[in-house]
C-alpha cells in the first residue's frame, strides 16, 4: 500500500523477547525474596518455641513440693487467740535444679521471733485469706541435714510463714504470747485469723512455678493445729 511504513516483525520480537526476560527475573527476584522471608520467619518461629520448651521444662523441673502436712500455730494477743505461724514440709525433686533457700528471717526460741537476717532471699512468700493479702511475708527454713541454704535434689526443708511476732518470754498459752508486727506480716489494722477462715499461702521461687498450699482452720483453735 502506498505511503505505508514497512514493519520490522523480527525487531518486534527482540523488544518481546527483552520484556518477558525482565518480568521473568523480577519474578523470580521477588519469589526468593519472599522464600528467604518465610524461611528466616520458620526458623525464628523454631527457636523461640524450643526456648519456650526449654523454659518450661526447667520451671517443671525446678518447682517445689509439700510433703506431709501443713501446721498451724496459736498465740495470744492480749486474751485473743491468734494463729502466728504456719510450718511446712518442702523437697525438691530427684532431677530438679538446686532451690535457693537464704532466707530472709531466722529463729532462735529467744526473745522476740522471727529475726531479720542479714541474707537477701530470692523465694518470695505471700498470704492471702478472705480479709487481707500480705506480700513478702517473713519465712525462715531449717534444710534438714545440710548447713547450705542450697536446697538439692531429694533433700527436705521444713518452712516456717510469719504472720505475727512471737515473745518467747511468755508461756504460749498466756496473754500476749504473740503480737502484730510493724510490717510485713499481719499489723494492728489487719485481721486477725479466727475459726473456720480459710487461706493460702504463695510459695513463689526464683525460676519456677508458684506453690499454692490452700487451707482452712478447725473450728477451735488449739495452741498447734495440723490441718493436712
Amino acid at each position: 500500500m502506498a505511503g505505508s511504513t514497512p514493519t520490522n516483525a523480527r525487531g518486534q520480537f527482540g523488544i518481546t523477547g527483552i520484556e518477558t526476560a525482565i518480568i521473568m527475573i523480577a519474578f523470580v527476584v521477588v519469589a526468593s525474596m519472599f522464600a528467604f522471608t518465610v524461611l528466616n520467619t520458620g526458623v525464628f518461629s523454631s527457636e523461640r518455641s524450643r526456648e519456650t520448651v526449654l523454659g518450661g521444662l526447667e520451671q517443671a523441673q525446678s518447682a517445689i513440693r509439700t510433703k506431709g502436712s501443713v501446721i498451724a500455730f496459736r498465740g495470744k494477743i492480749g486474751s485473743t487467740p491468734a494463729v502466728f505461724k504456719f510450718s511446712v514440709i518442702v523437697e525438691n525433686p530427684q532431677g530438679a535444679s538446686p532451690l535457693d533457700l537464704s532466707p530472709p528471717y531466722t529463729a532462735d526460741q529467744s526473745g522476740t521471733d522471727p529475726d531479720a537476717a542479714s541474707s537477701d532471699n530470692r523465694l518470695v512468700v505471700n498470704y492471702i485469706d478472705d480479709n487481707q493479702t500480705l506480700m513478702d511475708v517473713p519465712w525462715s527454713v531449717n534444710i534438714f541435714g545440710s548447713e547450705s541454704t542450697l536446697l538439692e535434689p531429694g533433700e527436705k526443708a521444713e518452712m516456717t510463714v510469719w504472720i505475727l511476732n512471737r515473745d518467747t518470754t511468755v508461756a504460749i498459752d498466756a496473754n500476749d504470747s504473740v503480737a502484730y508486727m510493724t510490717s510485713g506480716g499481719l499489723t494492728s489494722s489487719g485481721s486477725l485469723l479466727g475459726p473456720n477462715d480459710r487461706f493460702s499461702l504463695q510459695i513463689q521461687p526464683p525460676s519456677s512455678s508458684v506453690l499454692v498450699i490452700e487451707r482452712t482452720l478447725p473450728p477451735v483453735l488449739d495452741a498447734v493445729m495440723n490441718l493436712r
